[in-house]
Order: C-alpha cells, then structure tokens, then sequence
C-alpha cells in the first residue's frame, strides 16, 4: 500500500492491504476487562518467603476478578436478566493474566510472620464459549454490553491503484488506536496521526479512515499480498506506543504492542460506588492487494 500524504506529497510505500468486510474475514477479536487488584500472604508455620510470594500473587489475580465481576454488576446495565446471568458466568470463567507488577513488600504482621504484598495491574479475558452465547447478535447496538468495537473495509480485494478505506464502530464511547501491518511485519498507526489527533469516539457512530484532518491517502501498490488492520480499544485511554512521525501517520516502534497497548489508565473512583475497572477491545481484520 502507499500512503500520499496531502500536505507535503510525500510517498511512504507500505505493503497494503487485501480489504475485507470484518464479517467476511475476521482474523482476531478479544474482549476482556482490566484492573488493579492487590493480594496477600504470611509465611506463617509451613510456608517459605517463594511460596508466600506466590500466594499474594494468587490472591490478586482471584481480588481482580471479584472486582472486574462487581464492576459488571454496579457499571454494566442490562435489562435481560439471563443475559447479566451468562456475561457474570463468563467472567466467573475467566483467564487472568498479569499485564504489570505495580509493586511488593514485605512487612512484618504479629504472629503470622513475615507478611507479602503485592498490587497488580491485571487482564481478565471471559470464557469466549460463554461470552458468544450471551452476546447472540454482533453487540454493536448494545451500549449496555462490555465494549465491542468493529472494523471492515469496503471490499475483500484491492487492485493496484485502488484507494482504501477503513471504518470503524464501537458499541459504546471507547479510545482507540488504529494500527496497519504490513505484508513485511512493520507497522504504521493511522489514527492518531500527526495531524489528528483524535483517540476518543462516541458509541453508535461509523468513523472513516482516512477523513478530517487526515493527510494521507491509502492507495493499494506493491508488493501485494495480505495485511492487516489492528485496533486496540478501550473505555479508558490506552497504554502509548513508541512512535515516530513518518508524512501523515506514525511508525511503531513497539515490538509488542498488545501488552503495551494495555497499559490502560485505571481512574480512582471518586466515591464509594463501584469498582474500578476499564473494558477492552481487540480486533485485527485482513484484506488483500493484487495487480
């Protein structure tokens, strides 16, 4: 793919893009919720200073999904009640990974010894099996289900010198950063850009790439083949990319841009209600270019 970008005619070639309707060729989609969650142990009579360690760990990846289940239940209205019943049933499920280890400390506690705490930053990914029976329709029009974001394109094939375009859909108000691998495995971010900004969108609205403020065009060239667009989508803004201005988007530098990406900004409740949690959204879709 090249990328024109509008301001100054400068020509990026990338390796673009086989286009696909998301519901045509959908290669990846993950929703999961994350939060920070603390736990503790005591060495006690019977356990050593490693086994305590991994103790405190445990309790705060089962504390970050007891706070990811009472945020669902307290943030999360859903009128059917068989539908709260299956989204709680999933997350009872679900997979807890370990995004950061915010800190550990060891304490002294009474008779209990010597005491670990620890505080963790945490990815809670639903039981997909359950997730898919509960949500029966795509959940684009429910705002009262977990954050769901789409992409798609217009058509599954680009020809050379074909102009591209990418749209996108969120099911309630999300961050977003939208990125494109090329066939090489390098990247670009397309949204934000360095000439929008935008990262924030409303629930229900289809937004365009490239529109706006965008200067850049996205027009199928050499080498062809398929490639993907990739959004990572939050209720909370998403962890920064090392990036580098390059025309009208950005390169990523970022090796690993899930994990970093999911660096979330968890904000402190400012009363007693609820919990604190920020739902997340992952897609990659793929398209292809030929002559």
């Amino acid at each position: 793919m090249k990328i024109c970008s509008a301001k100054n005619l400068m020509i990026i070639i990338l390796s673009l893009i086989s286009a696909c309707f998301i519901f045509d060729k959908l290669l990846y989609a993950a929703q999961s919720t994350i939060t920070e969650a603390e736990g503790y142990a005591c060495t006690g009579d019977d356990k050593s200073r490693k086994e305590t360690k991994q103790n405190a760990v445990a309790d705060s990846k089962l504390n970050a999904t007891e706070t990811v289940l009472t945020y669902l239940s307290s943030e999360t209205t859903i009128k059917n009640f068989q539908l709260e019943n299956d989204l709680i049933s999933a997350y009872s499920k679900a997979k807890v990974i370990i995004i950061q280890q915010i800190n550990g400390v060891w304490y002294k506690e009474g008779s209990a010894g010597d005491c670990y705490k620890v505080k963790i930053k945490a990815e809670i990914i639903p039981d997909e099996t359950v997730l898919k029976a509960a949500a029966k329709d795509d959940g684009l029009e429910n705002p009262d289900m977990p954050l769901k974001v789409a992409v798609w394109t217009k058509k599954k094939n680009y020809k050379k010198g074909d102009k591209i375009t990418i749209y996108l859909k969120g099911n309630k108000p999300f961050y977003a950063s939208v990125l494109y691998k090329n066939a090489n495995g390098s990247m670009v971010q397309l949204l934000p850009n360095p000439y929008r900004k935008e990262h924030y969108f409303n629930g229900g609205a289809v937004y365009t790439l490239p529109s706006g403020e965008d200067r850049y065009d996205l027009e199928a060239t050499p080498p062809f083949g398929e490639e993907n667009i990739i959004v990572y989508a939050s209720t909370s803004p998403l962890g920064q990319l090392d990036l580098a201005a390059s025309g009208g988007v950005y390169q990523v530098k970022t090796k690993d841009t899930g994990m970093r990406t999911r660096d979330v900004v968890i904000k402190e409740k400012t009363n007693d209600t609820g919990s604190v949690a920020a739902e997340f959204f992952e897609i990659s879709t793929s398209i292809k270019t030929g002559k």
